[in-house]
């Protein structure tokens, strides 16, 4: 098991982001829909990334990866995706339904992935239902049959998740007829992925509001599109940078996808200085505490809710974190109090009471985003800090060690 040592740093200089791995991975599960070849640039090389084009592979399909570019060619002719392969993440069922679209049917294994509550996979599955698909569970496995979809169909989501407004959108992109998606997930990397069809010959508008239209075609065409910047990779830097007391500039990102986040950084002390595509982040000031509710964009984001816990830690005050997308994604909590912090859990909300210091210790990171949340608490932390299960941050942060270092960091991974 290989691990990440980590020791205090005061982190300075620039950091340039990544493609979005969370925008990169629906928009190849939709390369599935054409024949045609499909070129995606400023793709991060990731774990999840490579899991992906493992299943894509395994539909038939060829696919070369180098410098960020990925090409994707030939037919589709499997529609049987293993298990060993879709535990890996979640976002690996997204292609579910668009590999029963193309084949007629499809048997994709239910999804793993980050440890971070319960996540069913309800939403996909009656949309699914609502766009004219057949659709049985058993021995682990959802298998999915295309009948006949109604001309016109309207799919309500009882909450706005991502995956399923994603993975329908795609879906309905080459069904007969209408689909609407009512209280859809509005995430920046939603409207990537309508950019992405649309480049294909689709008919889809509405991404980045609560409503979608998409109006199916019967063929799509050959693509090329480059991946938005990573909000959360920038976020997660940004937050690594004002947590040290240091100053930075995060480049390569679009600034006003972190609207949420730079209003709590200003509130609570951080300087920041915004530019077309860069932002400089001065955490040389005292930090206070804040009241935070995550919610579904364009609020703040669950997936930087563990590395602003970070930060409040050992901002002055007591903070508050009230978690409104994924309920128990409180598991590094314990880590950090093994680092000295004082956070405690009550009815979904974090109650985080700044202390002066954290100190080093061995930490089991749990998640993908936790896991980065303890680096940072490595970075801030007094003596040597080693955070394990290294594989949660090699599927999200591309070249994590090299970056931090480039900022001054001192990392190491190691095992």
């Amino acid at each position: 098991m290989g691990f990440f040592r980590v020791q205090k740093s005061k982190l300075s200089g620039k950091v340039k982001i990544s493609g979005a791995k969370n925008a990169a991975l629906p928009i190849l599960a939709a390369s599935l829909l054409t024949n045609d070849v499909v070129i995606v640039e400023n793709v991060p090389d990731l774990l999840d990334v490579q899991t992906m084009l493992c299943i894509i592979r395994e539909s038939g399909k060829k696919v070369e990866f180098e410098n960020g570019k990925i090409k994707i060619s030939g037919e589709v002719t499997n529609g049987k995706i293993s298990y060993e392969l879709v535990r890996k993440m979640r976002a690996s069922f997204n292609v579910l339904g668009p590999l029963a679209a193309v084949l007629g049917k499809a048997r994709v294994a239910l999804p793993g992935g980050c440890a971070i509550g319960v996540r069913p996979v309800d939403f996909h599955i009656e949309g699914l239902k609502k766009l004219g698909f057949e659709i049985t569970i058993e021995h682990g496995e959802v298998y999915a049959e295309y009948r006949k979809k109604d001309k016109d169909v309207i799919i309500s989501l009882p909450f706005p998740s991502v995956g399923a407004t994603e993975h329908l959108m795609t879906t309905a992109a080459i069904l007969e007829g209408t689909t609407i998606i009512e209280n859809a997930a509005m995430e920046p990397e939603i409207e990537d992925l309508q950019s992405f069809l649309n480049k294909m010959g689709a008919k889809v508008s509405g991404a980045g509001t609560k409503k979608i239209f998409i109006e199916g075609v019967n063929l799509l065409n050959s693509v090329k599109h480059k991946v938005i910047p990573d909000r959360i990779e920038a976020g997660t830097y940004a937050i690594a940078i004002a947590a040290s007391g240091g100053k930075g500039y995060i480049e390569n990102i679009i600034p006003s996808h972190l609207d949420a986040l730079w209003q709590v950084l200003t509130e609570t002390g951080t300087i920041l200085e915004f530019y077309e595509n860069k932002v400089f982040v001065d955490g040389s000031r005292e930090k206070k505490s804040a009241k935070i509710n995550i919610l579904p964009y364009p609020g703040f984001p669950t997936d930087l809710q563990p590395q602003i816990m970070v930060y409040l830690s050992v901002a002055k005050g007591t903070s508050m974190i009230s978690e409104n997308v994924f309920k128990n994604r409180f598991l590094h909590v314990d880590e950090l109090v093994r680092m000295g912090a004082d956070i405690y859990i009550t009815n979904g909300t974090a109650i985080i009471n700044g202390v002066e210091k954290l100190s080093g210790a061995k930490v089991e990171g749990t998640d993908l985003r936790a896991s980065a949340a303890l680096i940072i608490a490595g970075l801030i932390a007094e003596g040597t800090t080693e955070v394990y299960n290294d594989f949660h941050v090699l599927r999200g942060y591309e070249l994590i060690v090299d970056k931090i270092r480039s900022l001054g960091g001192n990392i190491e991974h190691l095992g």
